[in-house]
């Protein structure tokens, strides 16, 4: 239905506060509004229409200033006709409720620093305007405020002057930190970077720390070492294998390495094996080599040489032993053999008194005869050079035969023991006496010396048929040595001596005479 034409007062008080005056299709006086009714769950329109709103109606609204009989400003005419309803309360503070009502009611608001005024948009008729208070703003007001500015801007211009930008690198890995530190460790402390004292910081962490300045951080990381079999634990700040051994000293190339040179190694450390390539000189077979290995042991070694050891064969450094660097190891090539031999066996003498016989007089009743055997040897050679056999065995193939000897036991007649023997001078005649011819003299040289006039026994110290030494033989009267006499000398010079001694001179061959 059309909305019908409504009137509207408005006074503007001076704490800012707006009051309005009556409106139809639902009165609204002194700010409230009685809402229509309503009849089905629709509102029933007024059953009047209001008439168009024209200047003379504008005029007739006064605008009263407060008082005691109007505290609230004007009040509106009663309209009879309009509904009743609940007053609603209007919102205060110089705005609309509605700003379409607003617009189309002529109400227009301006909301700015200080107090909020109301004004009314110029209409047709003429229109009593009054003067607005105004807000005195003093010094006292505004110092409490200006001091909290300056105090936080002085704050922030502390904050930025203190603020610096730096770069941090740790292990290697750079991040670019904004901070307010004042010494390389309170950085770190900031930063949550933990250090111990092994560990190197630069620059040190007592440090002043300025905006641009770059610290960078390296943990220390212990490496257990075995090289070339001798322990050592270093630290270092390397992250690798390879950085590692370079920094403490070892060389890596040709080296054997339990480890990878590219292996990284955490803060915890390593534990790495390490066998350092070592020259070496091989002696084998007459032949000296030189070699370059990094092997744990001289077997390792020898077997990378392409050196094979067979039987019994030796090294100067024992196998399990570890090379040193310029070492030699020189191999002895050993074989054993054995080897058969047969040789003759000795026979023994067996001696029997005979009292028929005189002193110094021996008889063979059986002569004695050599046994035979086969005998086994151990034949050892070291490098080629053949060493002294070592007899294992022994097998008898003929045993050997005793020689019965009788030596007698009688006494020699008073004449020739009582005779003391002359000593006759050299090259004087030869006086033989009767009782030696009757003599073996023949079988006594035989025995002696095999029957030959020249014969010297091994050591040279006995010489001729009967064996006399050089003192007995000049004793006798003799010139020059035995075996260089004529056998006729030899046989009377030897009668002379059994004269003065009997068979005595002949121990073993006496016995044949």
């Amino acid at each position: 239905m059309p909305r019908a034409a409504a009137t509207h007062e408005a006074t503007t008080h001076g704490d800012g506060t707006r009051t309005g005056g009556t409106r139809t299709g639902g009165t609204r006086t002194g700010g409230t509004r009685e809402a229509a009714p309503r009849h089905g769950g629709r509102r029933r329109a007024a059953s009047h229409k209001a008439a168009p709103r024209t200047h003379e109606a504008a005029t007739h609204e006064t605008r009263t200033p407060h008082g005691p009989g109007t505290p609230h400003g004007p009040v509106a005419p009663h309209d009879p006709h309009a509904p009743h309803g609940r007053p609603r309360k209007r919102r205060r503070g110089g705005v609309c409720p509605e700003q379409e009502r607003a617009r189309r009611a002529g109400c227009l608001t301006e909301r700015a620093d200080g107090p909020v005024l109301a004004r009314r948009l110029p209409s047709p008729g003429p229109v009593t305007a009054r003067a607005l208070p105004t807000r005195r703003v003093t010094v006292r007001k505004l110092l409490p405020p200006a001091l909290v500015v300056a105090a936080l801007a002085a704050g922030t211009c502390v904050a930025l002057a203190q603020d610096k930008t730096v770069r941090l690198s740790v292990e290697g890995e750079p991040r670019t930190v904004r901070t307010t530190a004042d010494s390389v460790g309170e950085l770190l402390d900031k930063e949550g970077v933990e250090v111990d004292a092994d560990d190197v910081v630069a620059p040190a962490a007592d440090a002043e720390l300025h905006d641009g300045d770059t610290v960078a951080v390296r943990y220390r990381r212990p490496v257990r070492l075995n090289v070339d079999g001798r322990a050592v634990t270093s630290w270092t700040v390397q992250r690798t294998v390879a950085g590692a051994l370079r920094e403490i000293g070892v060389r890596a190339r040709g080296a054997y390495l339990s480890a990878p040179v590219s292996r990284g190694i955490d803060r915890r450390g390593l534990a790495l094996d390490v066998r350092t390539e070592r020259v070496l000189t091989i002696a084998a077979d007459g032949v000296r080599r030189t070699v370059h290995t990094n092997a744990a042991t001289v077997a390792e070694a020898m077997h990378r040489a392409g050196i094979r050891l067979r039987g019994e064969d030796a090294t100067s450094l024992a196998l399990s032993a570890f090379p040193r660097d310029g070492q030699t190891i020189t191999v002895t090539r050993i074989r054993t053999g054995t080897e058969t031999r047969e040789q003759d066996l000795p026979f023994d003498v067996r001696r029997k008194k005979d009292g028929g016989l005189l002193r110094g007089t021996e008889i063979v009743d059986r002569e004695g005869r050599k046994g035979r055997e086969r005998v086994t040897y151990v034949v050892r050679t070291v490098d080629g050079v053949r060493q002294k056999p070592r007899r294992i065995d022994a097998e008898v193939l003929r045993e050997p035969r005793d020689k019965l000897v009788r030596f007698g036991t009688k006494k020699r007649p008073a004449a020739v023991v009582g005779r003391q023997p002359v000593r006759p001078n050299p090259g004087s005649p030869v006086h033989i006496p009767r009782s030696a011819d009757g003599l073996n003299w023949a079988a006594l040289a035989q025995c002696e010396s095999g029957g030959r006039p020249g014969a010297v026994d091994p050591s040279g110290t006995y010489g001729g048929l009967y064996q006399f030494d050089v003192q007995t033989w000049r004793s006798l009267g003799g010139k020059g040595l035995p075996q260089h006499a004529s056998p006729a000398e030899q046989t009377a010079r030897a009668k002379q001596l059994y004269a003065q001694r009997g068979a005595q001179p002949w121990p073993v061959c006496g016995s044949r005479l």
